[in-house]
């Protein structure tokens, strides 16, 4: 686990309110902490504790009604869209439950299209890809479209497309709640060597125990308050 002194996400005092007419709903209420490079960290909780909402936050997807988040040493809270923007083009990865992938392109041009909006040379997009779907293990699949793959290696290219731009910080939204247990296993294993083969930090939900083991550290939020930090340095 690398870590090099400083925090690779700094949360301090984050709450989010939702206003539905005249009630206001208190999804986040200050939860302050601070994640380190390369940790493999799990976000816990019933339904509705605030788990997916902490992720949206830190993930720059929504912003905090209150309080401030840094990523890299940067802080990002209070930026412009179009910045807010660049920076999870630049830095952040993402992967859903919905896999997200486009049906008409091949696995290979799936992983690769992120990197084409940030421009560069073809071969070199291409090669990265590969090398991607490599590391996740579908080579082979490189020239088959979603519709060919199980769901478990749609999943698995959605984490190689999360990595094509070489993020600091992946966010997976309960990665393996589409998934049977064997597919979900083969994505959290997945997850978890590139975690710690490449050093990227990790930030993943779930509601299932049996994932949580997968992390460096867990975290439980209930009610929108983090109740329990088991694993922080």
């Amino acid at each position: 686990m690398a870590d090099d002194g400083h925090a690779m996400i700094a949360v301090q005092g984050v709450s989010k309110t939702y206003t539905l007419g005249s009630v206001h709903v208190e999804a986040l209420r200050d939860i302050t902490l601070d994640i380190a490079p390369g940790e493999m960290v799990c976000i816990m909780g019933r339904s509705g504790s605030g788990k997916s909402t902490l992720l949206r936050q830190l993930g720059l997807i929504d912003r905090p009604t209150a309080g401030t988040i840094e990523i890299d040493g940067q802080e990002v809270s209070g930026l412009p869209e179009r910045r807010r923007s660049a920076l999870r083009l630049a830095k952040l990865g993402y992967v859903f439950q919905e896999y997200a992938l486009l049906p008409e392109l091949t696995a290979e041009e799936n992983v690769y299209l992120p990197a084409m909006m940030r421009g560069g040379a073809s071969r070199l997009r291409r090669a990265k890809a590969h090398e991607l779907l490599e590391r996740v293990g579908l080579a082979e699949r490189a020239r088959h479209r979603p519709k060919e793959l199980s769901g478990g290696e749609q999943q698995r290219v959605a984490i190689a497309r999360s990595l094509v731009n070489d993020p600091v910080v992946l966010y997976a939204d309960e990665p393996t709640a589409n998934l049977d247990t064997v597919s979900g296993r083969t994505v959290m294993e997945a997850l978890s060597q590139l975690n710690h083969e490449l050093g990227v930090t990790v930030l993943y939900v779930t509601h299932d125990p049996a994932e949580s083991l997968y992390a460096s550290r867990r975290i439980r939020l209930e009610d929108g308050v983090l109740v329990d930090d088991t694993g922080a340095a």
